[in-house]
């Protein structure tokens, strides 16, 4: 069967965290998936360190974290080797690329009389003080 896919356990995973020498390889669980993203050490953009961080590890919050292009989730493809057993799936869904546009309404809109007036009334109620407390009058 050339479909079957491999299984393998989160322990066997955490064997693949090598970053040097000949048994060099790093495997990472992203959405229950496996990579064995060895090869792809040198064309991280964002450098090798943070890979060799998660080698061995589920990386999915931190991958969906930094926001990875829908181009950088097809790259996953190439270096997919397999899914994470049963009985260690975390049940994570891909939930795709951010959308920095859409979301709840930018409470930002909503509240922006009141960014400026709440400073403004302490700073009134703070002149106040000052000149009650250190101003001396003059008769």
């Amino acid at each position: 069967m050339a479909n079957e896919v491999t299984v393998f356990r989160l322990v066997d995973v955490a064997l693949h965290n090598k970053s040097k020498g000949e048994d060099k390889s790093i495997w990472t669980v992203i959405h229950d998936k496996v990579y064995d993203i060895t090869k792809f050490l040198d064309e991280h953009p964002g450098g090798e360190e943070i890979l060799i961080e998660n080698a061995g590890l589920d990386a999915t919050e931190n991958f969906e974290d930094v926001g990875h292009s829908s181009d950088a989730r097809e790259m996953l493809e190439e270096y997919y080797i397999g899914d994470v057993h049963e009985e260690d799936k975390t049940g994570s869904k891909e939930i795709g690329t951010k959308s920095w546009g859409s979301g709840p309404a930018n409470i930002e809109e909503e509240s922006s009389w009141s960014s400026w007036l709440v400073p403004m009334a302490f700073a009134l109620i703070a002149s106040m003080m000052y000149r009650y407390l250190f101003v001396k009058e003059e008769e």
